[in-house]
């Protein structure tokens, strides 16, 4: 699904959580980051939530034709949909289709209707006599829509560029609902064809193959008809539209494209240039060929999530874009190796239902970080799932397992469960079965299953099957219940026996949502003897094992091939302490060793922890140990940094100056006007820009307004001048901030405008004169981009003007459901809590009107509810009358 990066850089970013390049270089959208919504990415289940079930399937669908012709202008569409299938089990005399927002305008079928009625989210059509179980039947429905999920509108008038107009679907998880009627669950497949009409110039892309491409004379656009002929999910169904570049590629046989709206199409060939080799790496390690006839990636702007893997067309996030003077902070790669993961796992196999969305996300997740092993080495490999580690480890009380029932909403399954714990199980599981038996099961899963749906039983099945081995524990502690081992583990050595003591403690908290757990360990010994490894088995709370050695080790591991999802804790004495840091062999090793430095501040720590910035091997080592020194927050800490910012890896350079920049120092500042001066990276600029908002020298004024007006990609720098601007928070700068908002928005990006809007009203919120901030933020309260739309509202409550009740009133009395209701519902709240008691008489009548207004709907809802209790009471006998005739179409 919608990709989510892992823990800076990968979890949105992941986050990915941070997401990197959405906290790097533009939109973090509130609703999903990456693939997911943040709100809920850690969250707990939801209280009083419903156990859910796959929905029953009445029917078997086998193919779905839809035809779509929209107006840009007016962002609506028209579509007709055509169903064709066959009863499930027994005669079906009523269909019910999910249709939310839609207004159907006809109904006909192959088969004699009743009639049809539409609800809020259903369309229920009744056949006159039940349709026979064997019967191949048909559905024709025409509809338009003015849609607000589902198909999302990029256009000039909504603050976007001209030339790169364009829409695009997402269907993921049950909002394909809101742009066809359809039956909206994983579980059933079938195939589909898609025709897109779009004006003269513009380009329509959808799953499968180019049927053709026809122009109608009559009305000036042209028909782009997509046909995909293997079976698939529904929500899986997708299309892209408008004016789009296009590079075109092959990876042997299959067509590979990459589009973009003009605007970012110079960006398109370094951001899709590994996909080839991505495609080649996946078909030899999974060991089946990719299975759909093309692959087409677009770039979208403002896309609702970091990524969408429909079946051969996956839609992706503008805001990964990337020019060559980021360096290797940012590439495409992980996206782009999830997403192409999920053709196989999600695509060609689908999760039966959303409780079991670990086979799609845990697979993709797993699987993008393999293809980064085999790209950039197994060191890079392991310090992604060091990365994914810490953060699993990090939520505090998770008591949901990654395969349950419970939830709320289906996108509260996509969470840190199914993305980075569920590559996690699947990395423990490579590791126990073994590289090549666990390619077998994977690609006998596969091969069982294509075109289908699974569950979690289907690959445990498989794994018993292959391996002979019983895997009821591991996926019953693992996958059913909740959490991790916390491992307290403690080392000593006795010279007279020559015996060295390792003790373990399972620390978690144990009920029924989570278990003991029973787990391979391997402990590592190396000194004068060589190294000799130590497999054991724990299954108790506590357990203690003692190993004969030839003399004391110099070096103790747990889990040394980092087999083993745990927060563990081995606190070692200086010497094997720092002999874990100096291996060269063991990037996991030296990742812990810094960790257990962390609260040390002495002068032999940070003289070694300077050492590793500058001297280690692997970048990621380098990174953690600037990240260390920046939390030791010492001023020998900082001379270490500052003597180690001339690195040649970008990832380094950049956490090195963002480490410095997290100190208030003489000396930190003057790093910061260095950077300044000599650094081309704009993403290290970005920071060292945003670093002097928290210093009052004369100069920085001037500095922050030179990048303030200046250009750079996206408006990256004037960004960052923006975010240090609200750190001075100094009104002088209102009038500069404004003036740039007003000239030169169109440069800005979405997130951009909303970061400008809140940073200008929190800067005017004491002055006494406040009109002309408020009138320039009542200028965004209609925005047609929904998230600046809320930004403005945010921000009037921000502002502290009570002169903007009346206007932020009429969204705080819309539906509930509209987004912008509680953000200005509480707009309102703050401003008449902080206002004189005079202003409340002058809002006194106006708040009596509403009150009235309210009583008089809630009047109404009574009344209607007692007249749907009267229809339904029995109605007195009446004398015969003559049935009329069914009519074969509905309408």
């Amino acid at each position: 699904m919608p990709h989510m990066k892992r823990v800076c850089p990968h979890f949105l970013g992941l986050v990915a959580v941070c997401v990197l390049s959405a906290s790097a270089h533009d939109d973090l959208d509130e609703r999903k980051i990456g693939c997911f919504k943040l709100a809920s990415f850690f969250a707990p289940a939801e209280a009083g939530a419903d156990r859910n079930y796959p929905p029953d399937r009445a029917v078997n669908v086998s193919h779905l034709a839809l035809d779509m012709t929209q107006d840009f202008k007016q962002r609506t569409f028209q579509g007709q949909v055509i169903f064709q299938f066959k009863p499930n089990g027994k005669p079906v005399q009523e269909l019910s289709l999910d249709a939310v927002e839609l207004t159907i305008v006809s109904v006909t079928s192959t088969e004699a209707i009743q009639g049809w009625h539409s609800t809020t989210n259903k369309l229920i059509i009744t056949f006159v006599t039940p349709v026979p179980m064997d019967t191949e039947a048909g559905v024709t429905i025409t509809y338009h829509a003015q849609p607000t999920r589902g198909i999302y509108f990029r256009t000039p008038e909504m603050g976007y560029k001209e030339g790169d107009t364009h829409l695009f679907s997402q269907g993921e998880a049950i909002d394909a609902r809101h742009w066809y009627p359809c039956f909206d669950a994983p579980n059933a497949k079938f195939t589909s064809e898609l025709t897109c009409r779009v004006p003269k110039g513009m380009t329509a892309v959808s799953n499968g193959k180019l049927v053709s491409e026809e122009k109608d004379a009559a009305t000036g656009l042209t028909a782009f008809h997509w046909s995909q002929e293997q079976p698939h999910a529904n929500y899986l169904i997708a299309v892209a539209a408008g004016y789009f570049k296009k590079l075109e590629d092959k990876h042997n046989n299959v067509p590979l494209a990459y589009l973009t709206p003009p605007s970012d199409f110079n960006e398109a060939a370094t951001f899709f240039r590994d996909t080839q080799d991505i495609m080649g790496f996946f078909e030899t390690e999974i060991g089946i060929p990719y299975p759909w006839a093309k692959y087409d990636q677009v770039c979208l702007n403002d896309f609702v999530a970091g990524g969408m893997e429909n079946t051969s067309l996956t839609l992706l996030t503008d805001n990964e874009l990337y020019t060559e003077a980021m360096e290797n902070i940012i590439d495409g790669d992980e996206l782009i190796s999830h997403e192409m993961a999920h053709q196989w796992f999600g695509d060609l196999v689908t999760c039966d239902d959303w409780n079991d969305i670990w086979l799609n996300e845990g697979f993709a997740t797993f699987y993008a970080l393999l293809y980064d092993g085999h790209k950039n080495g197994h060191d890079s490999m392991l310090y992604g799932l060091y990365e994914n580690a810490r953060q699993i480890t990090g939520v505090e009380n998770d008591t949901n397992a990654i395969v349950r029932r419970v939830y709320g909403d289906p996108m509260d399954m996509f969470s840190y469960l199914a993305y980075p714990k569920g590559g996690w199980v699947l990395h423990m599981l490579r590791s126990q079965l073994g590289e090549d038996l666990y390619r077998r099961c994977i690609k006998t899963y596969l091969e069982r299953h294509q075109f289908g749906n699974v569950v979690t039983e289907d690959l445990r099945k498989v794994i018993e099957e292959l391996s002979g081995r019983s895997y009821d524990q591991f996926f019953d502690q693992w996958l059913y219940h909740a959490h991790h081992p916390e491992l307290e583990a403690s080392y000593s050595w006795d010279e007279k026996s020559k015996l060295a003591k390792i003790s373990l403690r399972q620390a978690q908290k144990t009920d029924q949502n989570v278990l003991l757990f029973s787990f391979p360990l391997t402990i590592r010994f190396k000194g004068k003897f060589g190294t000799v490894d130590r497999p054991i088995q724990v299954t108790d709370k506590e357990s203690v094992f003692y190993f004969p050695l030839e003399s004391a080790p110099q070096m103790v591991r747990l889990d040394p091939d980092y087999t083993l999802l745990a927060k563990t804790t081995l606190n070692l004495p200086n010497d094997l302490l720092y002999a874990q840091l100096a291996d060269r062999e063991d990037v996991i090793g030296r990742l812990l060793a810094i960790e257990q430095m962390k609260d040390r501040k002495d002068h032999e720590t940070v003289a070694k922890l300077k050492e590793v910035v500058n001297n280690d091997p692997f970048y990621g080592v380098r990174v953690e140990a600037a990240r260390t020194l920046q939390s030791m927050h010492t001023d020998e800490a900082l001379e270490a940094l500052l003597a180690s910012t001339h690195q040649p890896d970008a990832r380094v350079r950049q956490r090195v100056n963002s480490a410095i920049d997290g100190f208030y120092r003489d000396t930190a500042y003057a790093s910061a006007r260095a950077s300044l001066e000599n650094e081309k990276n704009p993403l290290i600029l970005r920071n060292s820009i945003t670093a002097l908002g928290k210093y009052a020298q004369p100069e920085v004024r001037d500095l922050l307004i030179k990048f303030l007006n200046s250009e750079s990609y996206r408006n990256m720098l004037a960004g960052a001048a923006i975010d240090a601007i609200r750190s001075q928070d100094d009104p002088a700068y209102i009038a500069p901030l404004l003036e740039t908002l007003r000239t030169r928005q169109a440069n800005f990006r979405t997130s951009g405008i909303r970061n400008g809007l809140d940073t200008l009203a929190y800067l005017a919120r004491n002055e006494e004169k406040k009109d002309a901030v408020r009138e320039f933020l009542l200028g965004y309260v209609n925005d047609k981009r929904q998230s600046v739309q809320v930004a403005a509202i945010r921000a009037l409550g921000t502002l502290g003007d009570p002169k903007a009740i009346a206007v932020l009133q009429t969204f705080a009395s819309a539906d509930k459901g509209s987004p912008p209701q509680q953000p200005a519902e509480k707009a309102v709240a703050d401003l008449r809590a902080a206002r004189k008691p005079v202003d409340d008489f002058k809002n006194l009548r106006q708040e009596v009107l509403d009150l009235e207004k309210a009583n008089r709907e809630e009047s109404k809802e009574l009344q209607d509810l007692k007249k749907q209790f009267e229809a339904r009471e029995p109605a007195p006998a009446k004398s015969k009358s003559k049935s009329k005739p069914a009519k074969k179409d509905g309408n």
